[in-house]
């Protein structure tokens, strides 16, 4: 079939390049070579035991049908249990929709908020699949470069800046990927505080909250009521590959919100769903805590580590899993520093073309996914690859 039947959206959405590192890196080890990833942004841990039994259970008794598309009652109501709980913030159970995954409630979000040829305001950095979300409906993506002196996030004065009357929404990320950078309170309030008073959509993805590692982050829900709230139980609750997410939308969007789940998803995996009941349980609740304080403990060995190494990391980075360099000291080009450190070291990092449109060259990220040993093994391979080359 011709290549020009396809439409230009298609043509325009870009492939995750970090995927073809991937396939060279196990292309690599099928060979014999031993490869420490920290490429890509998925926990080392294992879906948690009450979570998978609570999954397989599920499956037993037979939870395999059609769910309401808004998602199971129960777990709603769990979410909206958690929110009090941990935030004292007060979320009604029927402004939560369980989505698959947080890409479908970014698609939902981007469906309900920008219309064809309209402006989507995004930080760069920023996560790459946000701006292929826009280009999916059709609107059109604009970055807005932030840097370490707004801690790699879009501020409303950054925002107020770029906005136009063809802008109709923002999406920013708390913490962010690929900086692990927080939103403060007064960031979410001020933009906010723009989205009221231009009548613009402001979306918040916080699908990293929980893997914090000092104050609990501001929550959206509390500082920007208005927005819309994407949250996913890939990160913190360790289950990527069920792909479940949910989001909360304002009060009265969510008939709206349900009518878009029945048309694309129709609903999210009924026994993940089921599973994703455990995560609130003590027992679980253990667990991820104590997974947090084990990124927490690689944060602070891989971030001195690289500085020592020269390269240059801004600030405390104090959420997700990832580090973002500055590499500008050791070479003029990324992509190239990120292919000779896996060919040449063993070591799989991403370079900064996934991640920016301004200066993707200057960047690499580093996932802190894998054990320490194997973070102080690849510390020591990028040691000895630089002081080889002379850098």
């Amino acid at each position: 079939m011709s290549p020009t039947l396809l439409t230009a959206r298609s043509r325009r959405i870009q492939p995750f390049h970090v995927m073809a590192l991937l396939a060279r890196a196990r292309e690599l080890e099928s060979q014999g070579r031993d490869i420490v990833h920290m490429e890509i942004g998925e926990p080392d841990f294992a879906t948690a035991e009450p979570v998978r039994a609570a999954g397989q259970k599920a499956l037993a008794d037979g939870h395999t049908g059609y769910l309401p598309a808004a998602g199971l009652p129960a777990l709603r109501e769990a979410i909206s249990d958690y929110y009090a709980r941990r935030y004292s913030a007060d979320v009604a159970p029927q402004r939560i929709l369980i989505t698959p995954g947080a890409s479908g409630a970014l698609v939902i979000a981007l469906a309900m908020l920008a219309d064809p040829g309209r402006h989507v305001l995004l930080p760069d950095p920023g996560y790459p699949c946000n701006r292929n979300f826009v280009e999916l409906v059709d609107a059109i993506p604009q970055a807005v470069r932030v840097g370490a002196d707004t801690d790699y996030q879009l501020t409303a004065a950054l925002a107020e800046a770029a906005c136009d009357e063809r802008t109709a929404a923002m999406l920013v990320g708390s913490p962010g990927n690929p900086t692990g950078t927080l939103a403060s309170a007064a960031d979410l309030q001020g933009l906010a505080a723009l989205a009221d008073q231009r009548g613009i959509g402001l979306i918040v993805d916080e699908i990293y909250h929980g893997l914090h590692y000092g104050d609990d982050p501001a929550q959206a829900v509390v500082h920007a009521p208005n927005a819309i709230v994407v949250n996913s139980f890939s990160k913190y609750f360790g289950m990527t590959g069920w792909r479940l997410g949910w989001m909360v939308v304002p009060a009265g969007w969510t008939e709206v919100a349900e009518k878009l789940m029945q048309n694309l998803f129709i609903n999210a995996s009924t026994p993940a769903q089921y599973a994703a009941m455990a995560c609130f349980t003590p027992e679980a609740e253990a667990i991820f805590e104590s997974r947090r304080e084990a990124f927490r403990e690689r944060r602070d060995f891989l971030l001195p580590a690289l500085r020592e190494l020269g390269f240059h990391i801004p600030g405390n980075p104090a959420g997700a899993f990832y580090l973002y360099a500055d590499v500008s000291a050791l070479c003029d080009d990324s992509e190239d520093l990120g292919r000779r450190l896996l060919e040449e070291a063993g070591v799989a990092v991403t370079p900064g073309l996934d991640f920016e449109r301004t200066a993707p060259e200057r960047h690499l990220r580093f996932a802190y996914t894998t054990d320490q040993t194997r973070l102080a093994e690849a510390v020591e391979r990028i040691e000895q690859y630089l002081r080889s080359t002379g850098r």
